[in-house]
C-alpha cells in the first residue's frame, strides 16, 4: 500500500562563508529579479494591448530572454525564472477567472497581475529561485546548501567552483523528506540576512494518528482570534488586541508616509518594508497560533475541527471596524490553509461551515433578536450571561454535533490557577496572549513539554551553521 505524501516547506536563513561569496550571491539575486522584471515586462505590455507589442501575454518571446541570462545564473535557474514567471501569470488569470464567477467566494479582491522586483527609485528587490536538481542540502552539525552559478559570475567573482557553498543557520523542521521542490532565495532588508524557503513532500509516516474521536469548533474574531471549545468541555481563547493595535498603527503610519510621496508614487524603500514587517508579525502569531492549538487539541483527542467561514464573520459582526480589521488581518484563506496543514500532521481534519448568527444566538432560550453584546460579554433578556465568542463557537460546536455543550456561566476570567477541581477548570477556559514569540497564558491541565517541531520554522531560531574551512565561494 502507497503512503500519502504531505508537502511541507523548511525556511531557513543562510549566510556567504566569505565577503566575496556575499556579493556574488547578491549579482546572482539581482540578475535573477532582472531576468523575471524583463520576462514581466514582454507580458505586461501585451496583457495592456500596449502599441508595438503584438499578441498576448504568451506569445512573449521569452526563450530568448532566457538564453540572454543562462550563462550568468546558469541555464538551469534561467529556465526556472522563466517558469515560476509564467506560473503566477497563470495563478493571476485563475484568480480573476474565479474572482468573476459569482458562484465562486473563494477570491473576494479583484486580482492584480504579477509584479516586478523592485522599481526605478529603490532599485531591484533581491530574490531568485533554484531548480530542485540545482541545489543540495546537507543538514547536521555544519548545514549547509549549495547551488549552481553560471560561468559568467563565476569569471567575474574569479571563483574556480561551479557551485556556491552557504551556512543554513538553525535546525529544519523536515530534516527527513522525499522530495525536494524549487527553492526560493531572497535578501530580508528588514532583519539585513538572506533567506531561503525549500518546499519538500514528507511521508504519512510523520503524521501522528488521532487519540480518540472528539470535536473541537473555533470562532474567528477580531478583538479575540480564536474562541474554541471542544466535545470534551475544554475551552481555548487567544486574544488578540495587542496585535491588532500593532497592526492598525503600521498601517496608519503606512497611509502617514503614502500621503508626503509626490506626484505619481504609491511607494517607497519604507513604505515596502513597513508592509512586510507588518505581514511578518501577523503570520508569525498566526502559525504559533495553529501550531499551540492544534497541539492541545490533539491531546484533547479531537480528531475533527470545525471552523466558520469568514463571510460569515463579517455579516454577523457588531460593527464596520471590526468587519475591516478582521478581514485585512486574518488573511482568512491563508490562515485556514496554515490550520489545515499543521493539523494534518496530527491526523486531524479542518472543515469550513457556516456559523452564520452563532455571535448572537442566546444558547439558553435560542433568540437571535433578544441578545445584546457589550465587549466581551453576551446578554439576552432571558437572563444568560456569558462570553460572546466561546458562547458563539459553543453554539457552533452543537450545531456540527448535535451534543449540548454547557454555557459559559460568566464572562471568562484571566485567572484559572484557584480552581482546585476538573469540573471547574473545564467551565473557565485557558486564556492566551501573544508576547511577540509565542502564545502564554496560565497552566492548563492537559499542557505537555514542546516537541521540537512545535517550533513552525527555523527562521527564528538559533543553531548549528556549516563550517567555514570549505573552500567554495
Amino acid at each position: 500500500m502507497l503512503a500519502w505524501l504531505m508537502k511541507r516547506t523548511n525556511t531557513f536563513a543562510v549566510r556567504p562563508l566569505s565577503e566575496a561569496g556575499e556579493q556574488l550571491l547578491r549579482d546572482l539575486l539581482d540578475a535573477s529579479a532582472a531576468l523575471w522584471n524583463e520576462i514581466n515586462y514582454q507580458r505586461l505590455m501585451r496583457y495592456n494591448d500596449e502599441d508595438g507589442f503584438e499578441g498576448d501575454v504568451w506569445d512573449a518571446d521569452t526563450g530568448a530572454l532566457e538564453g540572454k541570462y543562462k550563462d550568468v545564473l546558469g541555464a538551469s535557474t534561467a529556465q526556472t525564472v522563466r517558469r515560476a514567471n509564467s506560473e503566477a501569470w497563470r495563478g493571476f488569470f485563475e484568480n480573476k477567472k474565479k474572482f468573476h464567477d459569482k458562484s465562486n467566494t473563494s477570491v473576494t479582491e479583484h486580482p492584480e497581475p504579477p509584479g516586478f522586483r523592485g522599481n526605478e527609485d529603490d532599485g531591484r528587490v533581491l530574490k531568485g529561485v533554484v531548480r530542485k536538481d540545482a541545489y543540495t542540502v546537507e543538514w547536521g552539525d555544519r548545514s549547509r546548501l549549495e547551488m549552481v552559478v553560471g560561468k559568467q559570475l563565476r569569471d567575474k567573482h574569479n571563483s574556480p567552483k561551479s557551485r556556491l557553498r552557504l551556512e543554513i543557520v538553525g535546525d529544519p523542521n523536515w530534516p527527513d523528506y522525499e522530495d525536494q521542490g524549487r527553492l526560493e532565495l531572497w535578501y530580508d532588508e528588514t532583519d539585513e540576512v538572506f533567506r531561503a524557503s525549500q518546499p519538500v513532500t514528507v511521508s504519512d509516516d510523520t503524521r501522528n494518528t488521532p487519540l480518540a474521536s472528539e470535536t473541537a469548533a473555533l470562532d474567528i474574531g477580531a478583538n479575540n482570534l480564536v474562541a474554541c471549545t471542544t466535545t470534551t468541555g475544554e475551552k481555548y481563547l487567544y486574544e488578540g488586541r495587542k496585535l491588532f493595535q500593532r497592526f492598525r498603527d503600521t498601517t496608519r503610519e503606512i497611509a502617514r508616509l503614502q500621503s508626503k510621496l509626490g506626484d505619481g508614487r504609491y511607494s517607497s524603500k519604507r513604505i515596502r518594508r513597513l508592509y512586510r514587517k507588518r505581514t511578518r508579525r501577523r503570520d508569525h502569531a498566526q502559525e504559533a497560533l495553529c501550531r499551540d492549538l492544534i497541539e492541545r487539541l490533539y491531546q484533547e483527542g479531537v480528531d475533527t475541527v470545525y471552523i466558520g467561514g469568514l463571510t460569515d464573520v463579517l455579516e454577523t459582526h457588531w460593527s464596520v471596524e471590526t468587519n475591516a480589521k478582521t478581514h485585512n488581518f486574518w488573511a482568512f484563506k491563508k490562515f485556514t490553509e496554515r490550520l489545515a496543514c499543521t493539523a494534518e500532521e496530527y491526523g486531524i481534519s479542518i472543515e469550513v461551515r457556516s456559523e452564520a448568527w452563532t455571535s448572537k444566538e442566546c444558547p439558553q432560550c435560542g433568540s437571535t433578536d433578544r441578545t445584546n453584546r457589550h465587549q466581551d460579554t453576551l446578554t439576552c433578556l432571558c437572563g444568560f450571561e456569558g462570553h460572546a465568542d466561546l458562547t458563539a463557537s459553543e453554539t457552533f460546536l452543537e450545531r456540527q454535533t448535535g451534543q449540548t455543550v454547557r454555557p459559559m456561566a460568566r464572562p471568562v476570567s484571566s485567572e484559572i490557577t484557584d480552581f482546585r477541581d476538573a469540573e471547574n477548570a473545564q467551565r473557565f477556559p485557558a486564556r492566551f496572549e501573544w508576547d511577540d514569540h509565542q502564545w502564554s497564558g496560565k497552566s492548563h491541565p492537559h499542557d505537555s513539554p514542546k516537541e521540537q517541531r512545535t517550533d513552525p520554522s527555523t527562521v527564528h531560531r538559533d543553531g548549528n551553521v556549516a563550517s567555514g574551512d570549505s573552500q567554495a565561494v
